[in-house]
């Protein structure tokens, strides 16, 4: 039993400072070099999709409202699983009690006790309600800014129909790392290895598509100059 403990003492919150630690450092570089990273490039290039509305360029516009439909998409589908996540791990916290006594007896699965248990499916909730809150925040801006963008020439500017846009897309990301960061949280019901190699690889995962090699960079500082 104390191993169990001790395994989850060291390991989860040692998954949790490499989790949040990386999501600051991206906070970090998105402020300071967004040049550098995926999320900063889309920022930059929605800042001239208001010269692009002006200009009535219709293939740029097009373009514009694909990406739009494409985060929209993207947060009704994060919203919807949440919640059926979410569902799914309330019916099987009523079945845990009797599970770890009879499955989950080995040591690696960390400790067994009440408290823990309540811990393990509480954070897991936890997130998922809030990716959903995020990711339904999104879905309104989003909206709200397809609505306004589609007035603004006539009775708003385009700097207020841009941080509506700049919302969306931000409480899109935000409520889709809130998804990825449960995911290492609901397979600690598996035990707290599990949990921190499931970190690991949702950070380097995540790196991949959060930050830009330094080629690609290069090549778009090049095309820029």
């Amino acid at each position: 039993m104390r191993i169990g403990v001790y395994l989850d003492t060291i390991l989860v919150p040692l998954s949790l400072f490499i989790t949040i630690g990386y999501h600051a450092y991206l906070c970090h570089s998105i402020k300071n070099k967004p040049s550098r990273t995926t999320f900063g490039l889309n920022k930059l290039r929605r800042t001239s999709w208001g010269l692009n509305l002006n200009q009535g360029d219709d293939k740029k516009n097009m373009l514009t409202v694909q990406s739009m439909r494409n985060t929209l998409m993207e947060a009704i589908f994060i919203a919807s699983i949440t919640i059926l996540i979410n569902m799914a791990l309330a019916a099987l916290s009523n079945n845990a009690y009797s599970a770890r006594h009879s499955v989950f007896t080995s040591k690696f699965f960390g400790s067994k006790s009440d408290n823990i248990i309540t811990l393990k499916y509480g954070s897991a909730s936890l997130c998922l309600v809030l990716s959903f809150l995020f990711s339904s925040m999104a879905i309104g801006f989003l909206i709200d800014a397809n609505f306004l963008m589609n007035t603004h020439g006539e009775f708003l500017s385009w700097n207020y129909t841009q941080t509506i846009l700049e919302r969306g897309f931000t409480f899109a990301l935000i409520g889709s790392r809130f998804f990825c960061v449960s995911v290492p949280l609901m397979l600690w019901m598996l035990g707290p290895v599990t949990v921190f190699l499931a970190s690991l690889g949702l950070v380097c995962l995540l790196h991949e598509f959060d930050f830009v090699s330094k080629v690609s960079n290069l090549a778009i500082n090049n095309v820029s100059i």
